[in-house]
């Protein structure tokens, strides 16, 4: 089957791989879409990701797909089924699985981490990992079940509460989501912080109340022109401590700080504690999906959550490296990978 094989360090090659060994449990997926990550491209600047990853090895782990073989043992699904999955699987009797924090899982399997993923023809999934798609969700949509998941816990850990006040920095895939989840637990105005102007019309459509270019335009002066003079809630979807600084300083009273941005593992950033006392802030981050997965393609395949209008494009396997590659590619939308075309 052709594969992307990831080999190190800004070394990613589109190959021939061995087909997938089904084992009793396993099911076999054909791949049809595999969003490209924030992750994946962190892996291929040689930083660590959500997960250790050993060369070589098949990244992507938001895919979906047909299944076109099942293992002797699986019982609840059969060739042909529409499915996508939960990259990241549980051993269940390690200390953190047996105390309702499994996402820390001292044993955890992830596809297209520690184990071959979906930037491949076919992948080989455990059938704990897989979920059924809606009659009319699409591949690209259930490829983005797992982000959606991710998003899910992080807007969890938010509080948002009805009525609340919430700036999202970032109008990627991610930050775009998290505007609709926001929308979606009852917030009564949500600000967007995005320098690119198409990703601020998508947002626009998709409910911001205001989106602002952080780059040419007072922020403060714009939220308070929009009456949101009290943020409950700061949402930072970058990833870089600029950004991460911007959301403490642009946060009320008593707000939450959520950095779900995904930095480089050494970078750092300048906190003043007394600014933080003196606001009563909350910083917290987010990990992974624990327990969001069918929730999120709930949301998918109810069509309560756009999840395509930020997808700029859909590419080949050849196409992948350039992706991960240059950031002025990135900066046009999420790209997904569909490994047959």
């Amino acid at each position: 089957m052709r594969s992307a094989v990831f080999y190190g360090k800004h070394d990613l090659r589109v190959e021939e791989h061995e087909m997938p060994v089904v084992g009793p449990h396993d099911v076999l997926i054909q791949v049809k879409a595999c969003g490209v990550c924030g992750t994946d491209v962190h892996i291929y600047e040689g930083d660590k990701g959500a997960a250790e990853v050993t060369p070589p090895t098949i990244l992507g782990h938001e895919f979906s797909g047909v299944i076109r073989e099942v293992g002797s043992q699986v019982k609840n699904y059969k060739a042909g089924d529409r499915v996508c999955i939960d990259p990241n699987c549980y051993c269940g009797a390690c200390d953190p699985c047996r105390n309702g924090v499994a996402h820390y899982c001292e044993n955890m399997i992830g596809y297209g981490t520690t184990v071959d993923g979906g930037f491949a023809e076919y992948c080989a999934v455990d059938e704990r990992q897989v979920y059924l798609l809606g009659e009319h969700t699409t591949f690209e949509q259930g490829a983005m079940a797992e982000p959606v998941a991710c998003c899910l816990h992080g807007i969890d850990m938010c509080e948002i509460q009805p009525g609340h006040q919430v700036v999202v920095i970032g109008g990627g895939m991610i930050g775009l989501l998290m505007l609709q989840l926001a929308k979606l637990a009852g917030a009564a105005k949500v600000a967007l912080l995005e320098p690119v102007e198409n990703k601020r019309e998508v947002g626009r459509k998709l409910g911001a109340d205001v989106c602002i270019d952080p780059l040419k335009e007072d922020v403060k002066g714009r939220l308070a022109e929009c009456g949101m003079n009290w943020v409950n809630v700061v949402i930072e979807c970058v990833g870089r401590p600029t950004t991460i600084e911007q959301a403490i300083d642009i946060a009320g009273n008593k707000a939450v700080v959520m950095m779900f941005g995904l930095t480089k593992p050494d970078e750092e950033i300048a906190v003043k504690p007394f600014q933080i006392f003196q606001k009563e802030l909350v910083l917290k981050a987010s990990y992974i999906n624990p327990y969001t997965q069918r929730r999120a393609l709930d949301l998918i395949n109810s069509g309560r959550l756009d999840v395509s209008s930020m997808v700029y494009a859909v590419c080949g396997l050849e196409e992948l490296e350039d992706v991960l590659g240059r950031p002025e590619v990135r900066a046009k939308g999420k790209y997904v990978i569909d490994p047959g075309k």
